[in-house]
């Protein structure tokens, strides 16, 4: 991966001011791109792209509906991107089971009209669209998922996720086939952990406000196992494949870009973990879900390794305390400026370890 490559990039992200969005705007404005995000307003609070003063980063913040065409269309066209990164998503389990329709507009038709306006915008060479690990089709074997297995969903979020990448790969044979053209790929992480995701039901997010303030943790699916990964590993990951898929066509498809085979930990580990490491003295409280949620999800990311040459550099528990470090620094200090230079040195340490 040449970092040099995205000094002047015209970058736009959908979703920019979400967890993931966030951080791929911290990671491409240090490396000099210039960037333009569409999204909604941030819906938690607090949140980590208003709390850390994020807009100062970007060329053009625009905050406007991924299921708005028109717009999505005109700003697309203003800023003549050369490079797109759609991660605007409707991104909860739970929260799909309360408003399935509103989740399948946001994560189906809104890759639609993402897909149709880079279609349109004859600057972009590369289209990354971000879904999920759960996009496949989960029985329950605890195999790792290769990107060729099937794809399903048992919940509303995974099918509609399901649905974006044939979607995705539909329109890439039907209309991305002509010179000079548009490269587009779908990627698939696992769990994403890190600072500043203030997300309703993110389990690192709920054991550092209950460990930090010595409350009790309640957990819904303690023996739920998850790829667990700092975000900061997939993000490269993509920022890699954009960067071949900007000169290559070979590069499109889907491609998976999970945490090592052995970082695979129950949700109960996690919280322990947590508590350890916080010196807490707080109960881990169980009180098991109704809904469906899947219970074993690993990826297979050997094609990432092979073809991009791209390997994690942390183990689960070593994502586990760039975490919660975050979480607590950000409690004990008030300096927002100091949080963010607490994050891009995150980001500074984890540029010197692919480098090596």
């Amino acid at each position: 991966m040449n970092l040099n490559f995205w000094k002047n990039k015209r970058v736009f992200i959908t979703g920019h001011t979400g967890f993931k969005g966030s951080w791929l705007t911290l990671i491409l404005s240090s490396m000099g791109a210039k960037i333009t995000g569409f999204a909604l307003n941030p819906i938690s609070k607090p949140n980590f792209f208003d709390g850390l003063k994020l807009k100062k980063y970007l060329v053009k913040d625009i905050r406007q509906n991924i299921l708005d065409y028109s717009k999505l269309k005109s700003a697309i066209k203003k800023f003549k991107p050369e490079i797109i990164f759609h991660l605007a998503a409707q991104s909860s389990v739970l929260e799909s089971y309360k408003t399935p329709r509103q989740t399948i507009l946001t994560n189906v038709i809104g890759t639609t009209n993402i897909i149709e306006a880079t279609k349109l915008c004859k600057s972009t060479k590369s289209l990354i669209i971000v879904t999920t690990d759960k996009v496949y089709l989960n029985l329950e074997k605890k195999i790792p998922f290769k990107e060729n297995d099937n794809l399903g969903g048992h919940d509303i979020y995974s099918g509609s996720k399901a649905a974006a990448e044939v979607l995705s790969h539909s329109y890439i044979k039907s209309f991305f086939n002509l010179k000079p053209k548009c490269n587009v790929a779908t990627v698939r992480s696992g769990n994403c952990i890190g600072g500043g995701d203030w997300t309703k039901d993110r389990i690192i997010k709920d054991c550092a406000e209950a460990f930090l303030k010595d409350k009790n943790l309640i957990i819904r699916s303690p023996n739920a196992t998850r790829p667990w990964q700092h975000v900061i590993e997939p993000l490269f990951g993509y920022l890699n494949l954009s960067e071949k898929l900007f000169y290559k066509e070979k590069y499109e498809g889907s491609w998976n870009f999970g945490p090592r085979k052995k970082s695979n930990l129950k949700v109960i580990e996690v919280a322990k973990f947590s508590k350890r490491f916080l010196n807490s003295k707080s109960k881990i409280v169980i009180k098991k879900n109704k809904l469906y949620e899947s219970t074993n999800l690993s990826l297979d990311s050997s094609k990432s390794n092979k073809y991009l040459k791209w390997k994690t550099k942390m183990n689960s528990y070593e994502a586990l305390k760039l975490t919660l470090s975050w979480y607590k620094y950000h409690k004990k200090e008030r300096s927002k400026n100091k949080v963010v230079s607490f994050t891009f040195n995150q980001i500074k340490n984890y540029i010197k370890k692919i480098k090596k």
